[in-house]
């Protein structure tokens, strides 16, 4: 039996506006990482959690050496990121399914942790441009994991738990079903009424709905397509208690929200990125 395939992360991109952004996740109650600084080009903040975690990445300013996959994809939500135990046995695995897979690629950022810098170190795979309009799909290996999910960034003030679930907005939903589950190693439940889940190992569920269905659920504060047929349009957190969060995002007045009894949905317009938290009570 296939193995489906867990999430390692998702991916926000920035752009040039780093500091604006880990700022904004900093008032939102987020236990954000030091800077780190890729040896590809770019940099990025981390929210980590007990599996899955949240990365801002963006690129410096003052420097001809510019990540160029960042530096071209849309702002916003645009890279959804699978773990990967072994990326040349995935590697061979996608392949086999028949998604366009790029080579390996090998980097590293420094991590500095109780005043030692230490190397963090990955290497991942990408599917080939013009298969997920909506963003990167790509597949991460840890080397060095224990300086990713340090401890002492996994608690967050604002009560957070986790990431629970991806929006992905499709205007042609059955289409790219296919894709995404060959892409998760997993197979997709009909929801009713234009919208599918797929379920990864791990419990994080990648939703995908028609735009009638995306502006069901959010309304007026879903972020902007810009053109695209597919794009993503929520990330869902997990809390034990939505109050914190609630109070953290009401002292904000650049962001967009909707309360609801357990849940608030909150848009950060300079990012074109929505964020669902849900609250167990």
């Amino acid at each position: 039996m296939t193995k489906t395939f867990a999430l390692d992360h998702i991916v926000i991109n920035v752009l040039f506006d780093m500091d604006r952004a880990a700022a904004l996740m900093s008032q939102l109650g987020f236990t954000v990482t030091p800077r780190g600084h890729h040896s590809l080009g770019s940099i990025n903040h981390l929210m980590m959690f007990e599996g899955p975690y949240l990365e801002l990445i963006g690129l410096p300013s003052g420097t001809d050496v510019v990540r160029r996959d960042v530096l071209e994809s849309p702002l916003g939500v645009n890279g959804l990121v699978f773990k990967a135990d072994d990326v040349d046995a995935c590697l061979n695995r996608l392949r086999h399914s028949g998604l366009l897979m790029l080579d390996p690629q090998s980097f590293s950022r420094p991590v500095e942790i109780d005043d030692v810098e230490h190397l963090a170190r990955f290497r991942t795979i990408r599917t080939a441009p013009g298969q997920f309009e909506a963003g990167r799909v790509y597949y991460c290996q840890h080397y060095t994991p224990e300086l990713v999910w340090h401890r002492p960034w996994m608690s967050h003030p604002n009560g957070c738990a986790g990431l629970s679930e991806l929006v992905v907005v499709s205007r042609a939903v059955e289409a790219e079903l296919s894709r995404f589950s060959t892409a998760a190693q997993a197979g997709a439940k009909n929801r009713g009424g234009e919208i599918w889940t797929i379920e990864l190992a791990g419990g994080f569920v990648i939703t995908l709905m028609s735009p009638a269905r995306y502006l069901e659920r959010y309304g007026g504060h879903g972020v902007a397509g810009n053109g695209r047929h597919s794009f993503f349009g929520a990330i869902v957190f997990k809390t034990a208690e939505i109050g914190p969060i609630r109070s953290l995002a009401a002292a904000i007045p650049e962001l967009r929200s909707t309360a609801g009894a357990h849940s608030l949905q909150l848009l950060i317009p300079f990012l074109n990125t929505l964020l669902e938290f849900r609250g167990d009570r």
